[in-house]
């Protein structure tokens, strides 16, 4: 049928229709050939220069030496040194990868070994034109406030928040950085979420919506820091401006920073974060959400925080970005 035809193909045949159904001369059938032949080498030569990304990024601008044109990775990690290991020596070989800082906070310093195996790991896995720093940031006090303390000497405006046990290809995860610069005041990442109003306590509560919920519902309102980018003017945002009572109450929990850092990009934007499409290999098998009750307790922290900032700052969504040259069916 025509209507499923793609644009340049239904052009082509209209164009076609009206030439040769109203004018029927030799030269009004050359003069449309030839327009025919102009939309399929203009339509070839878009499509020869390379795919594009969201709104307008078309690759061909080498940004790669300036802040914007490459992106930190902030590793939060806690006595799990073989996946550690594993992350390390998988995303030292990113391409767009400038730094990783691994947020450190167990009451003992790294050991001189795990020091050297991971540098070994670095010089081995980094590109040849480029060699990725490694930097341990020591915490004297055990927190999940410390994966978003600023970072003074940070190169990059991207950050690439990741825990230690999730791997993502680097193509899913320069995908994620090409969309993050289209939008950089906000947070674009693999794992979203939604808070939903609890219709039995009233429509000034909420409670917390796991992976079932969005995947239904198609609908989100955070993206988790575990898999996610920010700009680092956030991490300072964080140090200084998060309520101190929403910090002690996450230190105490040993929860939560994550939704934290979701209220404080909507607070300050207005705005839904994106959802990026992405593999996920989780190489760990266990960590805080396979705890009991997790759901009451995001629940909870929710509440809280609304409660302290004020009002709901979250803003839904159900946009989800994918990168159509790896995807044959969108």
């Amino acid at each position: 049928m025509m209507g499923s035809l793609p644009i340049s193909r239904r052009l082509v045949f209209k164009l076609r229709q009206v030439g040769i159904g109203t004018l029927g001369s030799a030269k009004s059938k050359l003069l449309i050939l030839g327009c025919v032949a102009l939309i399929i080498l203009a339509v070839s030569n878009r499509n020869r220069d390379g795919s594009s990304s969201l709104i307008g990024w078309t690759g061909e601008v080498d940004l790669s030496s300036s802040p914007r044109g490459r992106y930190s990775i902030v590793m939060n990690t806690w006595k799990r040194y073989d996946l550690l290991k594993k992350s390390i020596s998988h995303y030292a070989s990113c391409p767009l990868l400038d730094s990783i800082h691994i947020v450190w906070s167990e009451p003992d310093p790294p050991s001189d070994s795990l020091k050297r195996y991971l540098s070994h790991v670095m010089r081995l896995s980094s590109r040849k034109d480029q060699q990725v720093e490694l930097v341990f940031d020591i915490n004297k006090e055990d927190s999940l406030n410390n994966r978003f303390k600023e970072i003074k000497d940070l190169k990059t405006d991207a950050v690439f928040s990741i825990d230690d046990d999730i791997i993502f290809p680097c193509s899913s995860v320069e995908f994620a950085f090409t969309v993050w610069q289209s939008a950089p005041d906000t947070m674009v990442g693999y794992v979203p979420r939604m808070h939903w109003v609890d219709q039995k306590k009233g429509n000034d509560k909420y409670r917390y919506g796991g992976w079932w919920s969005t995947w239904w519902t198609g609908t989100y309102s955070m993206v988790l820091s575990k898999a996610a980018f920010f700009h680092k003017k956030y991490l300072k945002l964080y140090t200084d401006e998060m309520p101190a009572s929403i910090k002690e109450y996450i230190t105490k929990n040993r929860n939560c920073e994550d939704i934290a850092m979701s209220f404080l990009v909507a607070n300050a934007t207005s705005s839904p974060p994106i959802w990026v499409k992405g593999k996920i290999y989780e190489i760990g098998s266990t960590g805080i959400s396979s705890l009991g009750s997790h759901g009451e307790r995001r629940t909870e922290c929710i509440n809280k925080f609304v409660d302290e900032f004020g009002r709901m700052p979250l803003v839904p969504a159900n946009m989800k970005a994918i990168d159509s040259c790896n995807s044959w069916f969108w």
